[in-house]
């Protein structure tokens, strides 16, 4: 983590850049270049606000990183990217400073930008492919291709322009889209540009899935979700809120009732995983997705503007090492409360979240507890909780996942002091559209399945995302969004 400030890093960017024009650059050249960090805010201002801890790059901090991509002809990076983006082309465009065509290029294969340069985790993905990275032997120093994908977003977005992707003859043909997240927006916008009408059923008051609801402000702004799901609309994609499907009208009858030739069902993974564990009905001991729902749907951050409240903490103990256990605590740090631990029953290595979501994690003063398990929560007299009974753990032989498995240590057991347990270990498919669904095959862990291109048991009824997948990331969830509305739009074709 860089602790340069602001202007430091954008003046030194401009230096390199203008010391880089005039030289043809060679394969060594582009790596000697070095890496361009991310202006962000100070942890000391940034635990007080909601506002974006990243700030962007500045014009030059994106072409000197784009100047390191080596333009590799097996383009090795595209092999990582779930929607298949043109990467080397893109960064070719940004590095000579033609923004708008490197925008172009990955509108071609997402309709998120914006959202992907900020929460998609390319260092396990594109840029865990990249040449740069393998050359330099460390992953860390890869051509940072998420940054400058925000980059070329926001500039454009900043300009004011925006280009409504085309939309061909309506072909008179509907289809359902079941819930407006990653997975959703997705397959609703690629749908459309074939022609055909597109409505989307949203449970929420709001559009948008986990990108609205799941991902803090101060890591995606929801103002920037909002600007995308109105390219929806722009293109005649009809979103239809506090429609939830097998309740407010059950499956089927979208088909058999209502006219549809196909459903997409991205309706993601919501239901909450609890541990069962002595104490867990305490007042004080909530889900991360509850938390982070009222927090960022509903505002809750904001009590003097929201009707929702959200539970007073002073101390917090968030269980789990993803990507939400570290929204949570982070959040909890700027809902005021003085001490926030994360509880993981393996090591920072085995943690599942991106490094640089841990990394900024520890700057805001979040303490990590590592190798240690929750094995009660202990309450006060009125109910509410006080405290967390914790066991240590070593690590033993890898389980299936290839991750060392914890084994407790007998007798290690010791009394955290906190008033609210929030429990992030991940979540489960709602059981709501199979109950109401006869015909619709699931897996033992509720999830949908699906075949490569997202057809389920039921005719003209398609899957994706964290449904099928279980809670997995935006990205693949958009993968998944793809690949099941080209198969849609080639049934449709063949229909007479």
């Amino acid at each position: 983590m860089s602790h340069k400030n602001i202007d430091t890093l954008k003046s030194e960017a401009k230096a390199l850049w203008a010391d880089l024009q005039g030289k043809e650059l060679k394969p060594k050249d582009r790596l000697a270049i070095p890496c361009q960090d991310m202006p962000s805010q100070e942890p000391s201002v940034r635990i007080h606000n909601m506002a974006e801890v990243a700030v962007g790059y500045s014009g030059e901090q994106a072409r000197v990183e784009a100047s390191r991509c080596l333009q590799c002809k097996n383009a090795p990076c595209v092999k990582g990217c779930p929607v298949s983006i043109d990467i080397p082309r893109f960064i070719k465009a940004a590095e000579e400073g033609r923004f708008g065509d490197s925008l172009a290029v990955i509108r071609e294969s997402s309709l998120l930008p914006s959202i992907c340069g900020r929460v998609c985790p390319q260092e396990s993905q594109c840029q865990e492919h990249c040449t740069v990275g393998k050359s330099l032997k460390d992953v860390n120093r890869a051509v940072s291709i998420g940054r400058i994908e925000r980059f070329v977003a926001d500039y454009e977005r900043a300009k004011g322009t925006k280009n409504i992707p085309q939309v061909a003859p309506s072909t008179g043909k509907k289809v359902a889209i079941i819930g407006s997240g990653p997975a959703g927006i997705t397959a609703a916008a690629d749908i459309r540009k074939a022609g055909h009408d597109v409505t989307v059923f949203e449970a929420f008051h709001k559009p948008g899935g986990v990108l609205v609801y799941g991902i803090p402000e101060f890591r995606l702004p929801k103002s920037i979700v909002e600007e995308e799901i109105h390219t929806l609309e722009e293109m005649g994609v009809d979103i239809e809120p506090n429609f939830l499907v097998g309740r407010t009208r059950k499956l089927k009858d979208l088909i058999d009732k209502d006219g549809f030739d196909a459903v997409f069902i991205g309706s993601g993974a919501g239901l909450p995983k609890f541990m069962h564990i002595e104490g867990e009905n305490l007042v004080g001991v909530l889900s991360a997705n509850e938390y982070l729902t009222r927090s960022n749907l509903m505002k809750a951050y904001d009590p003097e503007h929201a009707a929702t409240p959200t539970y007073k903490s002073r101390r917090v103990a968030v269980l789990g090492g993803g990507n939400v256990a570290m929204d949570a605590a982070r959040t909890a740090i700027r809902l005021g409360a003085e001490k926030v631990y994360i509880v993981y029953r393996r090591t920072e290595v085995e943690m599942p979240a991106r490094v640089e979501e841990v990394g900024h994690a520890k700057e805001e003063g979040v303490e990590f507890l590592l190798l240690r398990n929750p094995k009660r929560i202990l309450g006060d007299e009125k109910g509410r909780v006080r405290a967390l009974e914790v066991l240590s753990y070593e690590l033993g032989e890898p389980d299936e996942s290839g991750r060392r498995r914890p084994v407790p240590i007998e007798g290690s057991e010791s009394i955290l002091d906190v008033d609210t347990v929030i429990v992030s270990i991940g979540n489960d498919s709602n059981p709501l559209l199979k109950q109401t669904t006869e015909g619709l095959e699931t897996n033992k862990w509720g999830n949908i399945i699906a075949d490569e291109d997202g057809k389920t048991s039921m005719d003209r009824v398609y899957a994706g995302g964290d449904i099928v997948l279980g809670a997995a990331t935006v990205i693949l969830a958009m993968g998944q969004g793809r690949k099941a509305a080209a198969a849609i739009n080639r049934m449709l074709a063949e229909d007479v």
